[in-house]
């Protein structure tokens, strides 16, 4: 969450720069404004009372020295506790409700992410390779899987339901070889390798802002506080929950298979249909925790490391910038690198990588040293490195050929145990 004394100096800049995301918030900052406030009378009047409690405690001896009556100032004494009392749990109650509203606002575009409503908005910053030009009309990649007999959602459909997948045979390879091709290429690159936990509790979420802003888009498990993870950026970012990390071992960078589970309610169209929107898909994550100084030259360091693994399939992509109205509601600043998919003639996401700046750690609790040894807040980001479902309908579809078969990437023959799957 943001830092609530960031949101008090800088209250227009944040109400001007969060409406660029398409709402307003200024309702959700000023009711924290106003309860940060009267936390902040309640702990000035406590100190006012606690410093008269010292110094009538001190003057009591000297008074029952004199031989006075001091049952009028222990009576003082008690009321003014009982007061001190209240007013603590009051502060308590208003420290909670304003951690509640605070947990409702989002993070503030960084200054140099563009303005703009939508997707439509996302400037272009580079691309790598050039979409391959076909002498035959390609198929899209459900029909590819399909006719090959490698891909069955009809099957999936019937055991768990709509938007799932069996994979079967030299598909269930390919994925495999996939995220093996992943894990491989980012640990040789200076990542260490993360199986997580695919469950993760309600701190969890909370502390990466899936809850409580899209609950509605995970799915719960009945009569328990966790919840089934969206991404592995979820379990490996909390591992440092209410933790410091020494400077020393800053920056810290994983990468993590895991399975994702996205009930994303609402979501329709044409990508329901093959791999591109899943309700359980297969994803390798890239998480860096970096001293604030850092993170920034970390978030290019991060992308380009998503970038490499495409490069290395030989698969066309771009890179943009996400505008305020399409960042998401943790990030300062996110990249979206896009994969190039001839049936849908024009690219697609593959991957976000993005900078959370201290928003994350802050939720979390995440904190590290400075090189004075003094505590702060990390500074967190993640991207996908990258989506492996989205990877083999982009195979699948870039390397199609004229017969139905589909020729492997080089990268990956050595997984695949072949050059093609026909």
């Amino acid at each position: 969450m943001l830092d609530v004394k960031y949101l008090r100096e800088n209250t227009e800049k944040c109400k001007t720069r969060l409406a660029m995301r398409g709402k307003s918030y200024d309702e959700e900052i000023d009711a924290a404004l106003a309860l940060d406030q009267k936390r902040r009378d309640i702990i000035g009047e406590v100190e006012a009372m606690k410093a008269e409690q010292n110094k009538v405690s001190k003057s009591i001896p000297q008074l029952k020295k004199a031989g006075e009556d001091v049952s009028a100032v222990l009576a003082q004494m008690k009321e003014l506790s009982q007061k001190v009392k209240q007013l603590d749990a009051e502060q308590a109650e208003v420290e909670e409700k304003l951690r509640a509203t605070m947990l409702t606002i989002p993070n503030v575009p960084a200054d140099q992410v563009p303005e703009g409503a939508d997707d439509t908005c996302n400037p272009e910053l580079r691309r790598w390779s050039e979409p391959r030009q076909f002498d035959f009309e390609p198929k899209a990649h459900w029909d590819i899987g399909k006719d090959l007999g490698i891909l069955d959602p009809d099957t999936a459909s019937k055991v768990t339901g709509s938007r799932f997948h069996f994979y079967k045979g030299a598909g269930a390879r390919l994925e495999r070889a996939v995220i093996n091709y992943f894990l491989n290429t980012h640990t040789e690159n200076g990542y260490t390798e993360i199986l997580p936990p695919f469950l993760a509790n309600v701190a969890s979420m909370t502390g990466t802002g899936q809850l409580p802003k899209f609950a509605e888009d995970m799915y719960h498990l009945e009569n328990t506080d966790q919840y089934l993870i969206p991404t592995a950026e979820v379990p490996v970012t909390n591992m440092y929950r209410d933790d410091i990390i020494p400077a020393e071992q800053l920056p810290i960078r994983y990468a993590a298979y895991s399975a994702c589970f996205r009930a994303e309610a609402g979501a329709a169209g044409r990508d329901a249909r093959g791999l591109i929107r899943q309700h359980q898909f297969n994803k390798v994550e890239l998480v860096n925790f970096t001293a604030p100084e850092d993170s920034w030259n970390q978030l290019e360091n991060l992308t380009h490391e998503a970038e490499c693994v495409l490069q290395g399939l030989g698969l066309p992509y771009r890179v943009v910038m996400l505008c305020t109205g399409d960042v998401g509601f943790s990030s300062a600043c996110t990249y979206d690198i896009e994969v190039w998919m001839p049936s849908y003639g024009r690219y697609v996401e593959i991957s976000s990588c993005s900078n959370f700046l201290d928003y994350q750690a802050r939720r979390a609790n995440i904190r590290c040293r400075n090189e004075k040894g003094k505590p702060q807040f990390a500074h967190t980001l993640n991207g996908s490195g990258v989506a492996v479902g989205r990877t083999v309908a982009a195979i699948l579809e870039n390397y199609q050929n004229a017969d139905g078969s589909v020729t492997v990437p080089e990268a990956l023959r050595g997984f695949m145990g072949t050059d093609i799957i026909k």
